[in-house]
């Protein structure tokens, strides 16, 4: 029986080598409409172009920042995916230790907030190690998770720059003009961004100062709505070089926040000192020498004399009421005073 299956197998396999030999030996049917090879071409991804503008931000801040500084910072983070942090600085160390930190953090731009006595916040930008750099005092801060507004856009997008006319115009703001574009926009290509383009960073000047918005781009027809976060940038001293150096210009409008709080301070004592003023010269007048006015013959005639009333004197001493806390008890004994009189009358 075993001889039997072998045989049979090997008849099957013989079979089955003289079927699948005639198929290998036939050619394939010809194509009546060929494909283009165009038609199967799958496009590369955005991504994998070359990352030619390596920007690196260096994000951090000094010691004694308070709570809305820190949200800011970190809202800043999240916005620039090519940004980069670092613990705090002290404050005793120089401001020039930052182009050391920056490069060993192989970042050659930097934003650092800077803060003093608690309730002062100034921002430096500065191009790492040659310069310029700017030193702003940051004013009005609000930030994402105070703001709540309805704005949305993806993380790691890339943003569009949108300008005020007036930078174009003068020499200053045209070099803050390059140094924002440098810090603030996401390079292309940049590992860590995407593909998008959903948001849009505003720079407007009103009032000698530089109001940063962000909005969401909504619709193609231009519709925004804004994200967050927000703050005004009130111009010092634009520098030749990194945190330091020649100052190339200086804000004439500035006025810094301990001169502010001198002069309402001094506003507050001048309108004490003029209430005290004022009191002083009405307590003169008091004490002064009064002026007799003589007298005016004629207010005799609108005089007229009251009425003498006789005298009554009362020789009967009035009867004591009787103190009842009753009101019935009262009724029943002015009753019985109303019968007796009627009785000595009859």
């Amino acid at each position: 029986m075993a001889a039997k299956r072998k045989r049979g197998a090997l008849a099957a396999g013989k079979a089955k080598r003289a079927r699948s030999a005639p198929s290998a030996e036939r050619s394939p049917p010809p194509q009546e409409h060929p494909v283009p090879p165009q038609e199967y071409r799958i496009p590369p991804p955005v991504s994998q172009g070359k990352w030619k503008n390596k920007e690196r931000v260096l994000i951090f801040s000094s010691r004694g920042i308070n709570f809305r500084t820190r949200h800011l910072m970190q809202d800043l983070r999240t916005l620039m995916p090519h940004s980069k942090a670092d613990t705090k600085m002290d404050r005793k160390d120089q401001l020039f230790v930052i182009n050391e930190v920056c490069e060993m953090k192989n970042c050659n731009k930097c934003i650092f907030f800077e803060a003093k006595k608690k309730q002062d916040l100034y921002m430096w930008l500065s191009n790492v190690p040659q310069g310029p750099s700017a030193k702003f005092l940051v004013q009005n801060v609000h930030t994402l998770a105070e703001l709540k507004m309805t704005g949305n856009c993806l993380r790691g997008s890339r943003p569009l720059l949108s300008f005020d006319p007036i930078f174009d115009q003068e020499p200053h703001y045209a070099l803050l003009k390059e140094l924002f574009i440098q810090m603030f926009g996401t390079p292309r290509y940049h590992p860590k961004s995407q593909p998008f383009v959903d948001h849009v960073f505003t720079f407007t000047v009103t009032d000698e100062r530089i109001w940063f918005r962000n909005y969401q781009i909504i619709e193609e027809d231009a519709s925004l709505v804004e994200i967050g976060p927000r703050f005004v940038l009130n111009l010092i001293k634009i520098f030749q070089g990194s945190f330091g150096g020649p100052t190339l210009y200086e804000n004439p409008h500035y006025q810094s926040p301990n001169m502010h709080r001198r002069l309402i301070r001094l506003s507050v004592a001048a309108k004490f000192r003029e209430k005290q003023q004022v009191k002083e010269v009405q307590k003169v007048k008091k004490k002064g020498t009064k002026v007799l006015v003589e007298e005016d013959p004629t207010e005799v005639v609108f005089e007229t004399p009251a009425e003498e009333k006789p005298v009554e004197i009362q020789l009967v001493k009035p009867e004591s009421k009787p103190i009842v806390k009753d009101k019935k008890k009262l009724r029943k004994i002015q009753r019985k005073k109303q019968k007796k009189l009627f009785r000595t009358e009859g």
